[in-house]
């Protein structure tokens, strides 16, 4: 994979497969190909090349986590005792299967989390016995999402 600060060059038509793949990832190639006007094999060949400059990271399936009974989504502030705790922190948080995301921010945090509970009873434990038990978490400040209303990636 290429520097991660260089920045790739698409044309046009990368801006149409890519479109086409962001709305669908799973739209058969030679249906891409044929609303484009090219050949199956160049949309291949193009789609190596936009992997290999690291502006592909690859595809996957969204699971529904309400159909699996997750439905808190939270947002944590953490505040940390010293900034060296960071890197232990975030090892910890990673360990914690509820925690989705985890930024080193500025401000009055040291880090946010995005939470993903079954509900209030089972994110107040996930705070209570494993986000606030571990070493140099001085406190928290916990946002509850009461609903989504805009999930998109960046426009291309």
């Amino acid at each position: 994979m290429k520097n991660p600060t260089s920045l790739a060059k698409i044309d046009g038509i990368d801006k149409k497969i890519l479109r086409f793949l962001m709305e669908d990832a799973r739209k058969p190639v030679l249906e891409i190909a044929r609303s484009i006007g090219i050949s199956g094999a160049a949309i291949h060949q193009r789609l190596r090349k936009l992997e290999a400059s690291g502006l592909l990271s690859g595809s996957k399936f969204i699971v529904n986590p309400k159909s699996l009974g997750y439905t808190t989504m939270a947002y944590i502030g953490i505040y940390l005792d010293k900034a060296m705790s960071n890197p232990k922190a975030v090892k910890l948080l990673e360990k914690i299967p509820e925690v989705l995301e985890c930024h080193y921010t500025t401000g009055n945090w040291s880090i946010l989390i995005k939470v993903l509970c079954r509900d209030n009873e089972h994110l107040m434990q996930v705070l209570n016995k494993e986000i606030q038990a571990i070493e140099g978490v001085s406190r928290t400040e916990t946002f509850i999402s009461l609903a989504q209303q805009i999930d998109r990636q960046i426009t291309i």
